[in-house]
């Protein structure tokens, strides 16, 4: 198997050379490789991230680098494999999510930092996945807790099979889609609504792109939670829009 990883502290990694997974690599079971996607800024200051559209807390990675490193591991090893982006609305990772993946050729993941990704990182995509319900600084750690459980489900690494397990949130509905510089990427637009200056729409988009990201993949957690009426009106339009979608 090969296992790439897209991170800005490609050190944190060093443990992945030790015990059974350095084994691993040392047998040629697996050929893992780090690549810092710092590397492929296209600015000065080899700046990663920027301030979301439409204000907020802290800093989202930008698109750029991580779709140019992406490229070039995709060169290196003639395909990008799996690609996993470490994310709390994504599924939880279990025993049955490893056992999946360890029947994969290549698996490449990505590691974020600080408040989250531009959404338009999401197309590079073919898995989100998260360990639980909790929040960690940064995607490494996770990345390398996937690639252990998996790894040693891999055919003469380890005699036998294991299990491991995970959980996501405050709020109790998954985050909505998040946006930075630039407002056009290679033809990849933001919603207008977060350019648009109206702090109210920006405000209002945010708890309907929550809502229905939360109907769509974890629709168990609306269950627990008891909406307001502005909530409550906007997960109805949501729902009629998801199914009018479904019919076209």
């Amino acid at each position: 198997m090969k296992i790439d990883v897209l991170s800005i502290f490609p050190d944190m990694f060093k443990p992945m050379t030790e015990s059974i997974i350095g084994k691993a690599v040392q047998k040629g079971l697996v050929d893992f490789s780090v690549t810092d996607f710092r590397d492929f800024t296209n600015n000065k200051h080899n700046n990663v991230d920027d301030t979301p559209f439409g204000g907020g807390a802290g800093m989202l990675l930008t698109p750029q680098p991580i779709f140019d490193a992406m490229a070039a591991v995709e060169k290196k090893a003639g395909n990008q494999g799996r690609v996993i982006l470490l994310d709390p609305a994504g599924r939880t990772f279990n025993q049955k999510v490893a056992e999946e993946l360890s029947k994969e050729e290549h698996l490449t993941f990505i590691a974020g930092h600080y408040e989250g990704y531009d959404e338009r990182i999401r197309e590079l995509v073919t898995d989100e996945i998260s360990l639980g319900d909790y929040v960690l600084t940064g995607g490494e750690l996770g990345a390398m807790v996937i690639i252990d459980a998996t790894v040693r489900l891999i055919p003469d690494v380890l005699g036998n099979h294991e299990s491991a397990s995970g959980d996501s949130f405050s709020t109790g509905l998954l985050e909505y889609p998040q946006y930075t510089r630039p407002a056009d990427f290679r033809g990849r637009e933001v919603p207008p609504v977060l350019v648009s200056g109206n702090h109210a729409k920006i405000a209002e988009w945010r708890i309907k792109e929550s809502l229905r990201r939360t109907y769509l993949r974890r629709p168990d957690l609306l269950k627990d939670i008891k909406l307001n009426e502005q909530q409550a009106k906007l997960l109805a339009e949501v729902k009629i829009e998801e199914t009018n979608n479904d019919l076209i």
